[in-house]
C-alpha cells in the first residue's frame, strides 16, 4: 500500500533527526537544522534571558524561533527521539517560564507579529529588562526588574 501525503502534499519521511531537519528546511527554515543545534540554541537563549538579555527586540524575536523549530520538529520525530529529548526541553521551558513574565504577548506584539497561541514563549517577555530589548519592551508597557 502506498503512503498517503499529508496536508502539505508531503509523503511521510522517517522521523529521524536528519530527515526532520531536511523536511523543515523544505518548509522554509533556512537550513536543515539538527535537534542538538536547536536545543543548544534554546539553552543559550534561556541562559541569556536569565542573565538579562540586552540585544535588540528584533534579535530577541529571531532567537525565539529556535523554540518554534523544536515545536514543529516534535510533531515529526520518532517517539524514541522525543522521549530522549523531552526532559531537557521541559527543563529549559521551566527555566524560561521562571525568567519571564506572561503579558499575553502585548509588549512583544508591538514589534513582531505573534504566532499561534500554542507557541506560548511568544507571549512572555524577560523579567529582567536590560539594554535595547528592555527599552523597547518598556516603551510598549512591559514591566520587569
Amino acid at each position: 500500500m502506498a503512503a498517503e501525503a499529508d496536508e502539505r502534499g508531503e509523503l511521510p519521511l522517517p522521523g529521524n533527526e536528519a530527515a526532520v531537519g531536511e523536511r523543515l528546511r523544505r518548509r522554509g527554515w533556512r537550513a536543515a537544522f539538527t535537534v542538538t543545534e536547536m536545543v543548544d540554541d534554546w539553552a543559550w537563549l534561556v541562559g541569556a534571558v536569565e542573565r538579562g538579555y540586552d540585544d535588540s527586540v528584533d534579535e530577541y524575536a529571531n532567537d525565539l524561533y529556535c523554540r518554534n523549530w523544536l515545536h514543529e520538529a516534535w510533531l515529526l520525530l520518532d517517539d524514541h527521539i522525543v522521549a530522549i529529548r523531552t526532559p531537557r526541553i521541559r527543563e529549559l521551558d521551566e527555566r524560561f517560564l521562571a525568567a519571564t513574565v506572561d503579558d499575553d504577548g502585548l509588549a512583544l506584539g508591538r514589534f513582531h507579529g505573534l504566532p499561534h497561541p500554542d507557541l506560548w514563549w511568544w507571549r512572555r517577555h524577560p523579567r529582567v529588562l536590560l539594554g535595547d530589548l528592555g527599552r523597547s519592551l518598556r516603551s510598549a508597557g512591559a514591566t520587569g526588574t
